[in-house]
């Protein structure tokens, strides 16, 4: 696993009022692929904000580590795992077209790992959206 965090994803109740918020204090060019997420740039990472309630979304936070293939998602849960992880989704297919899993530290919390063949991640482990 690369040494990065490529999103921070805050769980929010209403993702209107968030997104709203944020824009109030001049987060700019958001992208809202569906009524559950926003994702802002944030220089070489990934700001997001996903709808919790539902079923969906996390409570609290949720960091993300992006990888450049689906085999590479694999590869960090197995890893976490070995290291005293918890996997808390094993990975499969998304619903975005990607691949995403997801395990939990020692500590409690929860980092997605994931391959999204839409988002380019550069040699320097930076995260660019579309």
């Amino acid at each position: 696993m690369e040494q990065r965090i490529s999103l921070v994803t805050l769980g929010v109740r209403d993702l209107a009022r968030a997104r709203a918020f944020y824009e109030a204090l001049g987060w700019r060019g958001a992208q809202q692929p569906d009524n559950e997420v926003a994702f802002y740039q944030a220089g070489g990472m990934v700001f997001g904000l996903w709808a919790a309630l539902g079923g969906h979304g996390a409570p609290g936070v949720e960091l993300a580590h992006n990888v450049r293939s689906p085999s590479e998602v694999d590869a960090v849960l197995a890893a976490a795992e070995r290291a005293g992880g918890t996997i808390a989704r094993p990975a499969a297919r998304a619903d975005w077209g990607g691949y995403t899993g997801a395990f939990v530290d020692p500590e409690g919390y929860v980092w997605e790992i994931a391959h999204n063949p839409d988002w380019a991640i550069g040699d320097d482990g930076s995260v660019r959206l579309p």
